[in-house]
């Protein structure tokens, strides 16, 4: 490796990938996924340096395992179990899951298939490497450290003034940050700071959530709702979340409870979000489409219920900035609780373009899935004539309302 590793533990991870890992380990480690990589940036190119430098990086990654000491510290969270903790004792990454070569527009492809149990843990490990090579070998890494500094200090700054008021936030930057030292530096910086009526309560990454002694957060990611709903062919994709919803409770009760809302659409979400899992989960988070318009949609939903809103949240995710989420919280702070997980603007701030990289599951059990989302762009399914189905499915769905489990409770 030319430069020095860049994952240095496997706790250097969303924890979503340890709350769905636990679910998959007890309800579906025998499904089998395929994964693809995509950068979105047109006008980006990873030379076969770069990718030379990834897949020894990758290679470098699955030589880790955890130690007593970070399972230790999971075993203290309150929703994972022993057994769970210790299957991860003896679980390691798996190099010959990857496939990595050249051959793509972008200069990089990276395939992944195995079990849903192993390929799922690849995901954010894999984008921080990806992230971290390009930036690194592209640029002068101390003059984006800089610029990143300066930008950073002039965040807080505008939290403590007052400029910005976003109550609870998270920093959920793990897979596009510009490095492990940065995005130490940005959780540390944003701890450490009287920030006003704003607070951070959380990171995604769980090792930092370790060393910096701050909360681990993550529910689910769109994988959980697409490979449950989607990855058997008894099941009708159209009921996607319903079997999600369900097989998350009977994992978690009312522990881990915000739910993502637009893998089918949420319109289609909330079909199946009726009395009894509106009861259970805490809340819910936004990832596509228009916030204001979603958070409308979501609070009426659960007025009609009969489920006051300001008891649950409203967790909005989707490409935050201070100015975006200070404009929610104003709007929002009095209808329900609001809370915002902010990724790349924490962590990859700088002069430069960020990348928009995903890792995306696309097969599961040799089916293809795909994600819909409320917002053209997001989904990766490879095969036009699965969406397509996908979506035949969906709109008789919506518009044949006499099923029975759309009158359940």
């Amino acid at each position: 490796m030319k430069l020095n590793r860049i994952i240095t533990s496997l706790l250097e991870i969303d924890m979503y990938k340890l709350s769905m890992g636990q679910a998959i380990y007890h309800q579906f480690s025998n499904y089998l996924t395929q994964w693809s990589f995509k950068c979105r940036n047109t006008n980006v190119h990873f030379t076969k340096e770069m990718v030379q430098e990834i897949k020894d990086q990758i290679q470098a990654y699955c030589l880790l395992s955890f130690d007593e000491e970070e399972l230790k510290y999971l075993s203290k969270i309150k929703w994972l179990k022993r057994d769970y903790v210790d299957f991860l004792r003896l679980w390691k990454p798996r190099f010959a899951d990857f496939n990595i070569t050249t051959d793509a527009d972008c200069g990089l492809s990276i395939e992944i298939s195995g079990t849903w149990l192993n390929t799922s843990m690849y995901e954010i490990p894999v984008l921080a490497i990806v992230n971290q090579v390009y930036f690194q070998m592209k640029y002068n890494y101390q003059e984006l450290k800089s610029q990143f500094k300066k930008k950073l200090e002039q965040k807080i700054e505008d939290l403590k003034s007052g400029k910005y008021v976003i109550g609870n936030f998270s920093e959920f930057g793990v897979r596009r940050r510009l490095s492990a030292e940065t995005q130490e530096e940005a959780i540390n910086a944003l701890k450490a700071a009287n920030l006003g009526k704003s607070h951070l309560v959380g990171t995604s990454n769980v090792y930092l959530a370790k060393k910096c002694n701050i909360t681990p957060v993550g529910t689910m990611a769109h994988e959980w709702i697409m490979c449950v709903g989607q990855g058997c062919m008894k099941h009708n994709p159209a009921y996607s979340n319903w079997y999600a919803m369900h097989c998350w409770v009977r994992e978690y009760g009312v522990l881990n409870g915000i739910y993502l809302t637009d893998t089918i659409t949420t319109d289609c979400f909330l079909k199946d979000f009726k009395l009894t899992f509106a009861t259970l989960f805490s809340g819910v988070r936004h990832d596509s489409g228009d916030p204001i318009e979603w958070g409308n949609k979501i609070i009426n939903h659960y007025e009609k219920l009969g489920i006051n809103p300001k008891d649950k949240t409203l967790l909005f995710s989707d490409s935050l900035n201070f100015e975006r989420a200070s404009e929610l919280y104003n709007y929002f702070k009095d209808k329900t609780r609001v809370a915002f997980g902010i990724g790349t603007y924490i962590s990859n701030d700088t002069d430069v373009e960020p990348l928009n990289i995903v890792i995306k599951v696309t097969k599961c059990n040799g089916t293809d899935v795909a994600k819909l989302s409320d917002v053209l762009g997001k989904g990766m399914c490879k095969s036009e004539e699965y969406v397509e189905y996908l979506h035949r499915t969906i709109d008789y769905r919506m518009t044949h309302s006499y099923y029975e489990s759309d009158k359940c409770i």
